[in-house]
């Protein structure tokens, strides 16, 4: 098992300490600049679409699909995790606040990057055998690149990826999260869990659909209140945090101190490891939502999965806030002299942020996080469960096989609350890392799709944006 261990860690080291970083980034800043910063653009249509089609009870999807607000609510559920609240406290501790400001970067270039995956999902999209509409990577790198065998590979990394190994560090991170703030024993929380995800999944896309429509909005907005009112709290500290993340992106040891050991490349390479993973830009998994929403036009789309990645930035950034005004108001009523403000904090990952907000709340601090994150993992449980889903269709195109897919998605969700997961962790970032390859060499190599219906949405094309939202 060790010799396993050490094979995932060189893996992982090799696929996010030195590729994929600059594969995400090179892509993102490729079709920034060929779209013609299309994120500033259509910032505008991006939001009116997100807003204007937001709904709690919107149409019920089907067969042909869902609606498009449906479709981005449930590709923000995949990408509003664990990550959102752990990422920033891991990126601080690892990079400074100078990381956040690489987070923000990456969050940049991913909005153009998943512009270019929405719109490729929507152009290649197909129905099964069952007259079920289906789409993702595996669908444009087959049809667009006439590549079946990188098409499958795909596939099953993803399932493994999100469908099994991913959801099991979800389910994990919930059953922890309860038992160490209200002391209900994993298993129960694992019952609770499977129980729960199988009511949601046996319902299909319409019973998806509908929960990600209601639960997405909900949580975000419960989450950023309890975020607003710690960051009101600490207002005195709020101009100094974001000066901290400007400086310190740029000159870490003028914040954090010439003791902690913390250097430009360590902020970019954490921050925008941490950002990347967050917002899933180009990774292959928001693109199966975004699929089978029902748009006149691909770019239509396109504009509104930017605003997952918006949406997701600004939950982090938050969060982010939250732990740097929290730890330097804790560091200045301790009295200390000579250390950085995050000496304040102990733990790691979500423990940092459940101590930010301790700091203020209480025990109820606490108790808010472990709510927050149940919302938050499971609406990835959810999201992720989808996007597997999606992939076994297509290996298989058998609705038997998605039966038994399901059968053994809830037995891992319930298996993962019954003990640790940190090879699973380690195995989720390889799997995550191994199907971002095919994606991006299908982005790629099929980005002159991307670039001419780009223009067709206004870049080089004269055509007036009110135009085209109104679909002429």
């Amino acid at each position: 098992m060790e010799t396993f261990e050490s094979l995932v860690d060189q893996v992982n080291s090799l696929l996010w300490d030195h590729v994929l970083i600059f594969l995400l980034c090179g892509t993102g800043i490729y079709f920034t600049i060929r779209l013609g910063f299309i994120q500033i653009r259509h910032f505008g249509s991006g939001l009116k679409a997100l807003f204007g089609g937001m709904s709690l009870k919107g149409d019920k999807a089907d067969k042909s699909g869902m609606s498009s607000f449906q479709a981005v609510a449930t590709a923000i559920a995949g990408q509003v995790g664990t990550g959102n609240l752990a990422g920033p406290a891991t990126a601080i501790l690892a990079g400074g606040p100078g990381a956040i400001f690489w987070m923000w970067v990456s969050s940049f270039l991913g909005m153009s990057t998943i512009y270019a995956e929405a719109i490729l999902a929507q152009k290649f999209k197909t129905k099964d055998k069952n007259g079920q509409t289906v789409g993702g990577p595996a669908y444009y790198i087959e049809q667009g690149l006439k590549c079946k065998w990188l098409a499958c590979m795909f596939a099953v990394f993803i399932i493994f990826a999100l469908g099994f190994i991913g959801n099991m560090v979800q389910s994990n991170a919930i059953a922890s999260a309860f038992n160490s703030s209200l002391g209900v024993p994993n298993w129960v929380m694992g019952v609770v869990l499977a129980v729960v995800t199988g009511v949601v999944i046996v319902g299909g896309i319409r019973s998806i659909a509908s929960f990600s429509e209601k639960v997405v909005p909900v949580m975000a907005i419960f989450y950023l209140i309890g975020a607003f009112t710690i960051l009101a709290m600490n207002f005195n500290y709020v101009w100094p945090a974001f000066e901290s993340i400007f400086i310190a992106a740029f000159n870490p040891q003028a914040v954090v101190g010439g003791g902690v050991g913390i250097g430009i490349q360590q902020a970019m390479r954490f921050g925008i490891a941490r950002g990347l993973f967050a917002n899933e830009a180009g990774m292959g998994s928001t693109p199966h939502a975004h699929a089978v929403a029902r748009v006149i036009r691909p770019e239509q789309q396109g504009f509104i999965a930017m605003m997952g990645v918006f949406v997701v930035c600004v939950i982090v950034t938050v969060t982010a806030l939250v732990i740097i005004t929290s730890g330097m108001r804790e560091w200045d009523n301790s009295g200390r002299v000579g250390e950085s403000f995050l000496s304040i904090f102990t733990g790691q990952g979500i423990t940092v942020t459940q101590q930010a907000y301790t700091y203020l709340f209480g025990h109820f601090g606490s108790i808010f996080i472990s709510m927050s994150l149940f919302f938050f993992a499971f609406t990835t449980i959810i999201g992720w469960y989808y996007y597997a889903e999606s992939n076994v269709r297509y290996l298989f195109n058998s609705a038997s096989a998605v039966r038994v897919y399901q059968a053994i998605a809830i037995c891992f969700i319930f298996a993962a609350s019954l003990f640790k997961v940190e090879l699973v962790w380690k195995m989720a970032d390889m799997f995550n890392g191994l199907m971002v390859l095919p994606n991006l060499a299908a982005l790629l190599l099929l980005s002159p799709i991307v670039i001419k219906l780009g223009k067709m949405a206004g870049y080089g094309s004269g055509v007036p944006d009110a135009e085209l939202e109104a679909g002429r």
